[in-house]
């Protein structure tokens, strides 16, 4: 470009001659650093210039963009470089519409940094001829020389005229550019859609999108936030990065510390092209500077029925994510706002039928295995006071624990619980703590996530999602390890808890009732078991009594369980043989009503006639008591000595042939303790 090192002087014919041949080149160049490498060649033999630049207005940033330069000399200015209108010269061209000429920047003050650059790459005069066309003013071109006073009044005449069809051109290939974008955008767009439907699964969608896109707007991360409408937050659901790092799906925020709340509140876009000049959402600046995250854009996924959250983007680089980029970014969020919209209906109806057919087959499995315990059978004293306090808590929500021996009739209780409150129509769902091994007893209760442990193929719905706006009863809840109590008090207080191998935080409406036969008391003081855990269990405690408590309800448990085995075997059993109904009262039943229930099962199974078959013999060799821990307490001592003493009396109290004077005690002292022990005169 240096051919005339004196100042130039070329002929008018000359210059013409140039003038035709820019023309020329104007016509078969459709890129803009071909055209200005063509310019440059054919500008050098008539005007003196070490370096041709291009210069356009970015109407979205309301920037100046150096779009390409040509240079015969080393240099570090490149293309790309963008900066304020009023701190480039260019920009001063654009807006007042002048040529400028400046023959020495050693005197010239204004554009400091510019002007630095161009001294940094010695040059020492420019002048810049602005490119504007009937349609649109577009920028300035400019001309810088190593030399001082390179370019004089003359010279610029020129090369405004230059200018004139450089702008042109300019303006062609940016239209042309244009309707390539448009083109090439709206195909991108038909892809989204194909992808959109082709993808059920929002993961496999969004790694599909994260190679698409950025053939329209380039981004190094891709995110979708959305808001919870339960915990009324905002939550990273989808992530494409190029690394792991700090940001990971499942990150919640408060809807006002969040850029994505801000979007979702106000359903505007939000562009940030610097992070450090973001002083907004701190916890989000924080972390994406530890991504390397320098701009982000983020627009609102919103359909026709509700707001969802926000699409982000995020770039290593500053300045992005303007004009056309967000425009782009705010169609393909109206399609994925529908696609998220629609998986998020999906997974919803997915969960619920697997929630009602796993309902259903558990339901089964309960009748299959509980039915003959649908119904409690008595009417003794003590059971009354329990069904007295089972009427009483049912109608609230309050957590009753069920204390009392092993087949006593807790779970009768418990179902008796859920029947009477306002949760009947809801599941009941039982767990018995002590029959599920203790690796997998937390999985049971609150599920897992699919490849949560080693055989977790599956994602498994546990009990308190099961039970979610109806009854969980926990069987055997002393059995619960002391890791797992931690978990169980916070359900209790929180009403929340996370599946295993997830961050997702479920919140359920559960009605709990616990039960157990060991002492919890001794086991707090042994500090087996937590004592805010027991304290949170007992707010309203039912004690079931043993059987041999209530022992005038064993007739007509006798007669029950005995009509109905007798029915399920197709026979035909009429009466119960006084002498067999006594021994039958009289024995101390350590297994309680399922004990007795199992006695009789065996008995109808042995009956051949009417009247049914009771191994009397078997019932006075197995006292309860040496069975059930072989220790006598003071309470069953006593209470022996006093059916005796009542047996023996003919069941005579008072009198002095009456059980009270062989007891030496007075009349109403034996009726009491007849009655705190539960005895009465068999029927």
């Amino acid at each position: 470009m240096d051919k005339h090192p004196a100042s130039p002087c070329e002929t008018l014919a000359e210059r013409y001659q140039a003038l035709l041949e820019v023309a020329q080149a104007i016509s078969t160049h459709r890129d803009l650093d071909e055209l200005f490498r063509d310019l440059a060649q054919r500008l050098s033999r008539v005007v003196h210039a070490n370096f041709v630049a291009l210069s356009l207005h970015d109407p979205a940033r309301n920037t100046m963009r150096l779009h390409t330069i040509q240079a015969n000399v080393p240099a570090d200015l490149v293309g790309g470089h963008e900066g304020p209108v009023e701190e480039s010269p260019a920009g001063l061209v654009w807006q007042t519409q002048q040529s400028i000429l400046v023959p020495d920047l050693a005197e010239e003050r204004r554009w400091p940094k510019v002007i630095g650059h161009m001294k940094e790459d010695g040059a020492n005069s420019f002048c810049f001829v602005l490119l504007t066309t009937a349609v649109r003013r577009l920028g300035a071109m400019g001309f810088l020389s190593l030399r001082k006073e390179a370019y004089g009044e003359t010279d610029l005449e020129f090369l405004q005229q230059v200018g004139k069809q450089v702008a042109v051109a300019v303006d062609n290939v940016l239209h042309h550019q244009d309707l390539t974008y448009d083109r090439d955008r709206l195909r991108l767009l038909l892809e989204v859609s194909e992808s959109i439907a082709s993808h059920r699964d929002l993961a496999e969608l969004f790694h599909d999108l994260a190679g698409r896109l950025p053939r329209a707007v380039k981004f190094s991360y891709i995110l979708v936030i959305l808001h919870d409408p339960e915990r009324n937050v905002m939550r990273l659901h989808i992530l494409e990065a190029p690394r792991p790092g700090r940001i990971v799906p499942g990150i919640e925020l408060p809807i006002e510390d969040s850029a994505g709340g801000w979007v979702w509140q106000h359903q505007q876009p939000l562009v940030c092209t610097n992070v450090d000049h973001e002083t907004r959402f701190p916890k989000v600046i924080q972390m994406m500077r530890e991504e390397g995250v320098r701009s982000f854009c983020l627009v609102p996924l919103t359909t026709a029925r509700r707001r969802l959250g926000a699409l982000a983007v995020g770039s290593f680089e500053e300045h992005h994510y303007g004009g056309a980029s967000l425009e782009f970014l705010q169609q393909v969020a109206k399609q994925v706002a529908v696609a998220v919209e629609n998986a998020l209906a999906f997974q919803q109806i997915a969960e619920l039928k697997d929630k009602l057919a796993k309902e259903k087959l558990y339901l089964e499995e309960e009748i299959q295995t509980a039915y003959n315990f649908e119904e409690i059978v008595g009417d003794s004293r003590a059971l009354n006071l329990v069904l007295k306090e089972v009427q009483t808590v049912a109608a609230t929500d309050s957590t009753v624990l069920i204390l009392g021996e092993t087949g006593s009739g807790k779970e009768l209780v418990a179902r008796a619980l859920h029947n009477r409150s306002d949760r009947r129509e809801r599941t009941f769902v039982k767990l018995n703590c002590a029959a599920i091994p203790t690796g997998l007893l937390e999985s049971e209760l609150f599920g897992h996530e699919k490849g949560a442990f080693t055989g977790a193929i599956a994602t498994k719905i546990g009990r308190f999602e099961l039970a979610d706006r109806g009854t969980i009863f926990l069987d055997e809840v002393g059995e619960i390890p002391p890791e797992l109590q931690v978990k169980l008090l916070r359900v209790l207080q929180e009403q929340e808890f996370e599946r295993l191998g997830s961050t997702r935080t479920i919140r359920v409406n559960v009605r709990i009732i616990a039960a157990t036969n060991r002492d919890l008391d001794q086991m707090v003081e042994e500090q087996k078991f937590r004592s805010d855990l027991y304290y949170r269990l007992k707010v309203f405690p039912i004690t079931v009594p043993p059987l041999r408590d209530r022992v005038e309800d064993i007739p007509m448990l006798v007669r029950h369980f005995t009509q109905k085995f007798s029915q399920r075997m197709k026979k035909r059993i009429e009466t119960i043989p006084s002498e067999a109904m006594k021994a039958l009262q009289t024995y101390h039943w350590p297994g309680n009503v399922r004990e007795l229930e199992n006695f009789i099962e065996r008995a109808v199974i042995l009956t051949q006639g009417q009247d049914l078959f009771v191994s009397i013999g078997e019932l006075k060799w197995l006292p309860s008591h040496t069975k059930n821990s072989g220790t006598t307490t003071l309470e069953q001592a006593e209470r022996e000595h006093i059916l005796k003493a009542l047996h023996k009396m003919n069941w005579t109290i008072g009198g002095p042939a009456g059980a009270a004077a062989k007891l030496g005690m007075k009349r109403t002292t034996l009726q009491s303790k007849m009655q705190k022990l539960g005895i009465s005169r068999p029927s």
